[in-house]
C-alpha cells in the first residue's frame, strides 16, 4: 500500500541573493518566508495530526477488542498496518501482541511515527520557528509532550491506555484550536493548513483500507457477523459516529459509511474536505499554480468514483490510486516551496 506517513527532511545550505530581492529560499518576491521555514511549519501540522489520529485508532482499536469475543480473533496487525509500520515493527519485535503494538505506536523512541516521536518532532519544528508561532502555542505542544513522555508507560497497560489517549488528543485538540485562535492566517499559516489536511487525507484512507479490507478478508466465519460493530469502530477512530449518524439518521452499514467518509464536504475529516481545505490554503500562496493542479488531479478520483460499490471489493486500488495522488501532491508542493526536498515515505524508509 502506497504510503504518505513519512519524517521530515534534512535542512538545506544557507543561500542568499547578493542583490537580495530574489532569494531563491522565498516562497515569493512579495514575501519574507523562507523555504525552509515554510516546510518545518507544513511539517508541524502534519506531525501534530499525525499523534491525534494514531492516538484515535489505538483508542478505537482497544475499545473494539474488548468488545468483541476471543473468537473473532482480532488481532494487533492492522494497527501496524494503518500506520505503515510493519516492517519497522519487524525490525525490533517477532510478535505482534497487544503489548508490542501499542507500545511501538504510542512510546517507542525508535519508531519516528509513534506518538511520542510526532509529538516531539512537532515540538522541535515550533521551536525552531518560535517567530511565527503564538508563544501559547509553542508552550502547549512542549507540555503535551513532556506530560505524554512522564506517563507514556500508560499507554501500554490496559486500564490506562484509553486515559493516556484521550490526554493526547486533547492536548493536540487544544493546540490545534489556539493556533487557529491565535495565530496570524497569512501563509504561515496556509502551510500548516496544508500539512494537517494532507497528513489527515491520507490517514482517513489508511483506516478505510485496512478496515474494510479485513471485513471482506474475513468472510462470514470470524469477524462478518460483527460487521456492523466494526464499521462503527471504523467511524468512531476517525471521531465520526455521531456526525455520520446526524448526517444520515439511520444505522450504521458500509456503503454509506464509505461515502460519508470519503465524499462528505461538511465532515472534516472526509478525504473531500480535507483536499477542499488544502485548495483553499493554495489559493493563499504564490506559485500554487501546480500544487492546486495537483490537488484538483486527487479531488477528481473522490468526485467520480461511485463509493458505495466499494464497500465490498475495489476499495484496495481505489485507495492505492488516492494515495499516489496525495503523494503527488506533497511532492509538488516540496519541489515548488521546499526546494525539492521530499521526505521519504513509509514505503522507502521499510525497505531501505
Amino acid at each position: 500500500m502506497t504510503g504518505l506517513i513519512t519524517d521530515d527532511a534534512p535542512a538545506s545550505p544557507t543561500r542568499t541573493d547578493p542583490a537580495g530581492d530574489h532569494d531563491p529560499r522565498r516562497i515569493g518576491e512579495t514575501t519574507m518566508l523562507l523555504s525552509r521555514m515554510a516546510e518545518t511549519i507544513y511539517w508541524t501540522g502534519r506531525y501534530l495530526e499525525r499523534a491525534e489520529t494514531t492516538a484515535r485508532v489505538i483508542k478505537a482499536h482497544t475499545e473494539l477488542y474488548l468488545d468483541l469475543p476471543r473468537s473473532a480473533g482480532l488481532g494487533w496487525e492492522p494497527l501496524l498496518a494503518i500506520t505503515g509500520n510493519g516492517e519497522a515493527f519487524d525490525d525490533y519485535y517477532t510478535d505482534p501482541t497487544e503489548e508490542h503494538v501499542v507500545s511501538f505506536l504510542a512510546a517507542d523512541a525508535r519508531n519516528a511515527g509513534s506518538i511520542l516521536a510526532s509529538l516531539a518532532s512537532a515540538r522541535e519544528n515550533m521551536r525552531t520557528c518560535r517567530a511565527i508561532f503564538p508563544r501559547e502555542a509553542w508552550e502547549a505542544v512542549n507540555e503535551a509532550w513532556l506530560t505524554a513522555r512522564e506517563t507514556c508507560e500508560d499507554a501500554v497497560l490496559r486500564r490506562e491506555r484509553v486515559a493516556w489517549l484521550t490526554a493526547v488528543i486533547g492536548d493536540v485538540q487544544r493546540v490545534t484550536g489556539m493556533l487557529a485562535g491565535t495565530m496570524t492566517h497569512d501563509e504561515s499559516y496556509s502551510f500548516l493548513r496544508m500539512g494537517r489536511q494532507i497528513e489527515r487525507a491520507d490517514m482517513t484512507s489508511r483506516v478505510l483500507d485496512v478496515r474494510v479490507t479485513s471485513l471482506v478478508q474475513a468472510g462470514s466465519d470470524r469477524l462478518m457477523p460483527y460487521a456492523d460493530v466494526q464499521w462503527m469502530s471504523m467511524l468512531k477512530s476517525l471521531t465520526a459516529h455521531q456526525m455520520y449518524r446526524r448526517a444520515m439518521q439511520t444505522r450504521v452499514n458500509g456503503p454509506d459509511a464509505l461515502r460519508f467518509l470519503l465524499q462528505d464536504p461538511r465532515f472534516p475529516r472526509s478525504v473531500e474536505h480535507c483536499l477542499d481545505q488544502v485548495a483553499q490554503a493554495l489559493s493563499q500562496v504564490p506559485r500554487h499554480h501546480e500544487p492546486l493542479a495537483a490537488c484538483e488531479h486527487a479531488q477528481a478520483l473522490i468526485d467520480e468514483t461511485k463509493v458505495r460499490t466499494l464497500a465490498w471489493e475495489g476499495l484496495g486500488p481505489f485507495v492505492d490510486e488516492l494515495q499516489i495522488r496525495l503523494a503527488d501532491l506533497d511532492a509538488t508542493l516540496a519541489a515548488v516551496y521546499f526546494n525539492g526536498r521530499a521526505a521519504p515515505s513509509a514505503a522507502m524508509l521499510e525497505t531501505a
